[in-house]
């Protein structure tokens, strides 16, 4: 089962802060303090003066001579000041880190090879030419040149977002899960539905429209992994922690959601943009699954439909995935080759093609086009690899703990076409249609980027917009005119709908 943070974001600092760097405020009142670290979103603390009238009370009431208890009082007023100097210069620091935060993640995020920084094994221009030469470039000039490229790189990631590519909303949230959501699914074309795979044991069918749970599943005895929709029919595909993977009818009935919708009088508030099914009745559930697809000795941590869903690839912790029938979920052949656990699996839109990832820094392709089955191995991350997915365009995008998402051309396993820096590690990725790469990130952020590495924008995430905790997946919707065309999910327990839309060039 995927790993359960508790995820800590912002900036890194030193506990330890040089006073003098930080300028001293000279008076402030408890109400004044009280107020900004309210704004600060420190925790209120009750005003210093009311301690020191009980302490010269209590001094009052007792036989220390007079001359020691104004010494003490005398004392006390000092670490008043000192206290309130202190809780204002922690304030100061904290809108400094916030302001660099922000600032270094406009700047120093970087968007394809092109940007990478010296120490990340980049292959400059200037470096390649004097190597063919075989010569080598004087210290000196490389300061120069090195200095020189790094202003340029900042002033293009800079000028990128002044002109936003493409306008992010967040339009709506789904809740009800008991616990954290590993995977979502979108809906075959025509069905405004979505699944969820939860660590609470269950997985869930969803209205996108209303916000309800149309259909629960509780046939798994673990963790439910990943969750797949049938490309042509109302079945449902999941694995779990219980080393099993299930298909089962997904079938709903939309006339009792209709009247449920009705005889509840539920109105969408677009302002708060919230579509909440917590307070509904107890939502259908299904326990008794299709096929029952056995065989893995370890938690089953994704499944996927082979290209005419005649087939189905499962990918597991025991190292190995495998290939089952549909039809009678008997086992045609399991792939081994992985020496670790595996995380995910995806398969190919229109060919018998799929893709594993594995903790042990690789991803292999499958090919099931000929009788003998071919893999390539693709090695390029440094940790481990937490999926990787086809494109439209023939191309793989692989996302790692190693805080990097790498482009990759099918026919060339040796180097990527592109790779994305960022500042945490990348979770389960998805590719939209027309190119666009969404990317979940430990750090509760949603990153998106164009296929040659380029960033494209960062999701919103404030108090009311956003996930709470780890964002675990994400999944494009290609149904037309839809209010959401993306969605995703945390550990947060919610499903976020985002409106991704790009903006016309003038």
């Amino acid at each position: 089962m995927p790993h359960d943070l508790s995820v800590s974001t912002g900036t890194k600092t030193s506990a330890k802060v040089k006073r003098l760097s930080i300028p001293r405020v000279q008076s402030t009142t408890d109400n004044e303090l009280q107020s900004q670290m309210s704004q600060s979103g420190s925790t209120p603390l009750q005003p210093l003066s009311l301690y020191c009238l009980s302490f010269r009370s209590d001094l009052e009431q007792s036989a220390i001579p007079s001359t020691v208890q104004t010494r003490l009082l005398d004392l006390f007023q000092q670490i008043q000041k000192e206290f309130e100097l202190v809780c204002m210069e922690n304030i100061t620091l904290q809108e400094k880190v916030d302001g660099l935060s922000e600032k270094l993640d406009k700047e120093c995020h970087s968007s394809g090879e092109r940007y990478l920084l010296p120490n990340d094994n980049a292959d400059y221009t200037e470096k390649s030419q004097f190597k063919q030469k075989g010569t080598s470039l004087p210290v000196s000039s490389q300061k120069v040149k090195a200095s020189n490229k790094l202003k340029a790189q900042t002033s293009k990631i800079v000028s990128s977002f002044k002109n936003p590519v493409v306008a992010c909303s967040m339009q709506r949230q789904y809740s009800g899960h008991k616990d954290g959501i590993w995977e979502i699914s979108i809906g075959r074309l025509g069905q405004p539905i979505i699944a969820t795979a939860s660590a609470d044991h269950t997985a869930r069918v969803i209205a996108t429209d209303s916000g309800r749970c149309l259909l629960q599943y509780i046939g798994h005895n673990g963790s439910v992994n990943s969750v797949k929709f049938h490309p042509t029919i109302d079945l449902a595909l999941t694995s779990s922690g219980d080393c099993t993977a299930h298909v089962w009818q997904a079938a709903v009935n939309w006339d009792i959601s209709k009247q449920q919708e009705t005889s509840d009088d539920i109105s969408l508030d677009r302002t708060s943009m919230t579509a909440t099914n917590d307070d509904q009745d107890e939502p259908p559930t299904l326990r008794t699954p299709v096929r029952e697809l056995l065989g893995h000795t370890g938690a089953v941590m994704a499944a996927d439909w082979l290209p005419g869903a005649e087939q189905i690839v499962t990918a597991s912790w025991d190292r190995t995935a495998n290939l089952y029938d549909a039809e009678t979920g008997e086992i045609i052949h399991t792939l081994c080759g992985h020496d670790q656990e595996l995380t995910y699996v995806s398969t190919h839109h229109a060919q018998r093609l799929c893709v594993t990832s594995s903790c042990d820094t690789t991803f292999r392709l499958w090919d099931f086009r000929e009788p003998i089955h071919s893999v390539s191995v693709f090695q390029g991350h440094t940790e481990a690899v937490t999926s990787a997915v086809f494109t439209r365009e023939d191309k793989i995008v692989s996302g790692s703990d190693d805080r990097s998402i790498k482009v990759w051309e099918l026919r060339n396993i040796r180097s990527p076409l592109a790779t994305i820096r960022s500042d945490s590690a990348a979770n389960r990725l998805a590719v939209s249609s027309t190119g666009i790469i969404a990317i979940p990130h430990d750090n509760r952020q949603i990153r998106l980027f164009d296929l040659c590495g380029q960033r494209l924008a960062r999701l919103p995430r404030t108090s009311r917009q956003g996930h709470r905790r780890m964002v675990c997946s994400v999944a494009w919707s290609e149904e037309p005119g839809a209010e959401c065309n993306l969605y995703s999910c945390g550990f947060d327990r919610l499903v976020l709908g985002w409106s991704i839309v790009p903006i016309k060039e003038t």
